[in-house]
């Protein structure tokens, strides 16, 4: 069984050094994370969110996870990066499953100049793949 701690240590410390593949193994196989972007969809399993990190952690430069706060099988951990020179700021509520692994991230970014210039980033890559895109909106 993975410690809860370490797998939210490893995933934090994969995004800030834009590892895809370290992050993808703190994953279960059926993770999810819900889009601040698109509505109510959600992008689900290893390939979909390989596809979505490799879009988002490059456009992301300074990303440092300044707090986590710990529940039962949860936690919030609070970052901070910049895109095109914007600040912006992220807390992320994780959900684990019993073997530790994570099973949903919900990001919520703000302010809302740096979501939309995530999603000026994001789309033009994402629009490369668009059975992801289809996969993430069924699930809304």
């Amino acid at each position: 069984m993975k410690n809860d701690c370490d797998v939210i240590a490893r995933f934090c410390a994969a995004t800030e050094a834009g590892d895809v593949d370290a992050l993808i193994e703190t994953l279960s196989a059926d993770a999810e994370l819900v889009s601040p972007l698109i509505g109510s969809a959600a992008f689900h399993g290893h390939d979909d969110l390989r596809v979505l990190f490799a879009a988002l952690l490059p456009a992301l430069s300074g990303l440092v996870w300044r707090h986590v706060v710990r529940g039962d099988g949860t936690a919030v951990a609070v970052a901070e990066a910049r895109v095109f020179g914007v600040r912006i700021g992220d807390a992320m509520l994780i959900e684990q499953t019993p073997d530790g692994h994570i099973r949903r991230l919900t990001p919520h970014v703000r302010p809302w100049l740096g979501l939309t210039l995530l999603a000026i980033i994001l789309g033009p890559k994402l629009v490369r793949h668009p059975s992801v895109i289809r996969r993430a909106l069924q699930h809304s």
